[in-house]
């Protein structure tokens, strides 16, 4: 499938997540066949008020394209600026958060809280296609929800504003802010919206294998879908989803021996980037992940959530493997 000029894999992408998706996260996962990937949100108003932060959260490597940049906030100019900014990051798409459900960012009118704006929505969405479409030929998305609860299910109506306004694809997560993760996708809505819009739709919710991923494509009719929780700690069932598309091959999760390796390549690649002391406390809530349904998983847990260097890393995936081979 295409978003504008942007070529990307019908199988599954990376959803951008919020101290998750980082650059070694979203590398890992391309390794394992993630299509495409999208950034850590980034607040506009940091950007433009100069915040490293926010700007180191835009660094985008060569080993991840196509990937996208997304920005967050509720003001079309200051928008505009961020999205600019991200160019120079050389991105192949930008991308718009209207889904964020986090407390913090819906009381200050981002995020999820512009599904109850459209007018505002469509404000935003011009500023920034018009803003990057006269600078260069990216592509401009939007990310949504189906709607702000269950009496304003208004995700179509959103995504033709979307579209009148220059996005060249809007990706929905089959819930409302209200429903944050709990209850299961709404198809019904993902379905409508792509029957709606001629413009790409991507479903994203409650993927976590490639037989839910199909089921996404065949119950929605979407162009592409995207991966969120069903990542963590999991990188490799990008590889498991395209297996499954291609000839409807189901690949098991990897032994405990192997996902040590694969967590210890993950978290190293995290303190490249980040230096080994932020890395690693970084790293911890992904060391959790990566040992979630291992037996005596509490113990391993309660060691990793303390490490504080790379060799005490090791050494506990060392015993990590050693412990789960007894067992097998």
């Amino acid at each position: 499938m295409k978003i504008g000029k942007v070529e990307i894999e019908k199988t599954a992408a990376l959803a951008p997540m919020a101290g998750v998706s980082d650059r070694a996260f979203r590398e890992l996962c391309r390794q394992f066949g993630a299509a495409y990937t999208v950034s850590e949100m980034v607040s506009a108003k940091g950007v433009s008020m100069g915040d490293r932060k926010s700007e180191e959260l835009m660094n985008l490597s060569d080993f991840e394209h196509p990937c996208a940049v997304q920005i967050f906030g509720n003001e079309p100019e200051i928008m505009a600026q961020a999205a600019l900014a991200a160019l120079d990051k050389n991105p192949d798409i930008i991308d718009i958060n209207m889904g964020c459900p986090a407390p913090k960012i819906v009381k200050n009118g981002g995020g999820s809280c512009l599904m109850k704006s459209p007018s505002l929505a469509g404000n935003i969405i011009k500023a920034v296609t018009e803003a990057v479409h006269q600078n260069s030929d990216i592509p401009v998305t939007v990310k949504i929800r189906t709607g702000w609860d269950g009496n304003s299910i208004n995700a179509v109506e959103i995504a033709k504003i979307a579209e009148e306004n220059g996005a060249a694809a809007v990706t929905v997560h089959g819930r409302t802010k209200e429903q944050m993760y709990a209850p299961p996708v709404n198809f019904d809505v993902i379905r409508l919206v792509k029957e709606a819009v001629s413009i790409p739709v991507i479903g994203n919710g409650d993927i976590e294998d490639g037989i839910t991923a199909a089921k996404m494509y065949a119950e929605t009719n979407c162009d592409l879908v995207m991966i969120g929780r069903g990542a963590l700690g999991r990188p490799w069932v990008f590889e498991q989803v395209s297996a499954y598309m291609k000839n409807t091959r189901i690949i098991p999760d990897p032994p405990v021996s192997q996902r040590m390796i694969i967590m210890l390549r993950h978290i190293e690649k995290l303190c490249e980037y980040r230096g080994e002391r932020i890395g690693l406390r970084e790293a911890r809530k992904h060391a959790l992940w990566y040992t979630k349904g291992i037996r005596g998983a509490a113990e391993y847990r309660r060691q990793l959530s303390t490490v504080d260097s790379l060799d005490d890393l090791h050494k506990i995936a060392y015993i990590i493997s050693c412990d789960s081979c007894k067992d097998a």
